[in-house]
């Protein structure tokens, strides 16, 4: 694809704006809490919509759309299961997970929280947590730059090894300066940039294939299964689609959205934007992939790979202004997602291994540094795993997606609604969980085809049940749990 200046131009001043954030914030972190949760001084605003765009990554912008492009509307269950597990996870856990972290015990990482709320001065719920945080994050990161680095070769016919570097470079020196709220801020750019991007696409395409009526009419003559809800699709996979909803319960740099929200009084209203930018952005992403049938027939394109879907609209009906920013939204999307993993990896790092158990005395400075120099550590091991440009994404990403899930997902809730779990059952609970993920991906869909995050969360469930009630809760943690939902009623 011939690329023009202006849009060289836009990417560029779009790229310098995220790093302008990043410098902006670097001399406001005075404090862990300030570089980790940006002092939990975050709106609604910021805070919704840096939680969809870090959880929605370049997927939404290309994995979603081919998806649709290729099966049709049967590939849009995983999208309406994302939107319920999403509501539920800002209705059911952002207020006492913001309460308990901050009210209760000043908790700035998901480690943190597990292991005061558990009263473990062992810190085993801290290094298992930590080592599950570290691995899978670096993977996670991985998948990112692969994402990012194929996305600027494709787009600006760059080579594949150079798109590498650029995209990992913008990433981590905004990450590495600004901390939590450079994040957060430049979430809030780039979720709002994605959003546009998914409602101007789609109505320029219902612009030029005359509405929806013309458009459906012509998806029925080319390729009418692709307007089949159900039809053709198997229960299981039904099942398996929706289940994706599970896995926001534990995914940490999601979670750390709501321990640094102001105030819990703000949660309604951030659950509102959030979910209404969420259904926004999902359809739009779903009617791109839907009607690209149609366009790609009425016009005679060509279109070798389907996740190309939204970069060949993007191009083709907009100038080169409008294509550099519209382009700049799937950057946006992926930029977004690494960014507040390698957070999250580096808090693991400085918080969990070195500040709280390796040396407890460290000061605040020193932390900070140690943070810093974990970015830089883990985004290297991620840029090394990336230089495999063969390397399965989808599947780093779901097995990522499901361990998280199942692991700390279902340890969340039952820390968060139950106060008879003790330690034992949280630590079984994240052992059952992420073994049964890892176990029945290579054994058990040979018998039943279910994503696996089906039978993670279900063993990690009883897992927690089962131990909790054979071990004695600790002292002090019922009182700290009755002391949460006084806190929330007050509120």
């Amino acid at each position: 694809m011939h690329i023009s200046y202006q849009i060289l131009i836009v990417f560029v001043l779009y790229s310098v704006l995220m790093l302008y954030i990043g410098f902006y914030f670097y001399r406001k972190n005075e404090t862990t809490e300030d570089y980790f949760l940006g002092d939990r001084s975050m709106g609604p605003v910021i805070s919704a919509l840096s939680a969809g765009a870090s959880d929605m990554s370049g997927w939404l912008l290309m994995g979603l759309p081919g998806a649709l492009y290729v099966g049709g509307l049967v590939n849009s269950h995983i999208a309406i299961g994302l939107t319920i597990g999403a509501f539920i996870n800002w209705s059911l856990v952002a207020k006492r997970l913001r309460v308990y972290t901050s009210v209760i015990a000043n908790s700035i990482t998901i480690p943190d929280y597990f292991e005061t709320r558990f009263s473990d001065d062992k810190h085993i719920l801290r290094l298992i947590s930590a080592i599950v945080i570290l691995i899978f994050f670096t993977f996670y990161v991985s998948s990112g730059l692969v994402s990012g680095a194929k996305l600027f070769e494709a787009t600006f016919g760059v080579q594949y090894s150079y798109a590498l570097i650029v995209g990992t470079c913008i990433i981590v020196t905004y990450t590495f300066l600004g901390g939590y709220k450079a994040v957060c801020w430049t979430d809030l750019i780039q979720g709002l940039l994605m959003m546009g991007a998914l409602v101007a696409v789609p109505c320029m395409m219902l612009y030029h294939l005359g509405g929806f009526s013309a458009s459906f009419e012509s998806i029925a003559s080319v390729k009418p299964e692709n307007l089949a809800f159900l039809k053709g699709t198997s229960f299981v996979a039904v099942i398996s689609s929706l289940a994706w909803g599970f896995g926001y319960f534990g995914q940490p740099h999601i979670l750390v959205r709501f321990m640094s929200i102001r105030s819990i009084q703000e949660i309604p209203k951030a659950t509102a934007i959030g979910i209404g930018w969420m259904g926004i952005s999902l359809l739009g992403s779903c009617l791109i992939g839907l009607l690209g049938v149609a366009y790609v027939a009425k016009f005679h394109l060509s279109l070798a790979d389907p996740e190309k879907i939204f970069i060949h609209m993007s191009a083709t009906l907009f100038n080169p202004w409008v294509s550099g920013v519209l382009l700049s939204a799937i950057l946006a999307a992926v930029m977004s997602t690494a960014s507040s993993q390698l957070l999250v990896s580096s808090s693991t790092i400085a918080e969990d291994f070195y500040a709280k158990v390796f040396n407890k005395e460290a000061p605040v400075q020193t932390v900070m540094l140690v943070s810093r120099a974990s970015v830089l550590a883990v985004a290297c091991v991620a840029f090394f795993i990336s230089m495999d440009r063969n390397a399965s994404v989808l599947k780093i990403v779901s097995y990522a997606w499901a361990g998280f899930g199942a692991s700390f997902g279902t340890v969340i809730l039952f820390s968060l609604f139950w106060e008879r779990m003790t330690r034992l059952g949280a630590i079984m609970g994240m052992i059952f969980g992420a073994s049964t993920v890892i176990l029945y991906d290579k054994f058990g869909k040979s018998f039943l085809d279910i994503y696996e995050i089906v039978p993670g969360f279900i063993a990690s469930s009883i897992a927690i049940v089962v131990f909790s009630l054979l071990s004695s809760v600790r002292p002090g943690t019922k009182d700290a749990f009755n002391q949460m939902l006084r806190e929330i009623q007050k509120g």
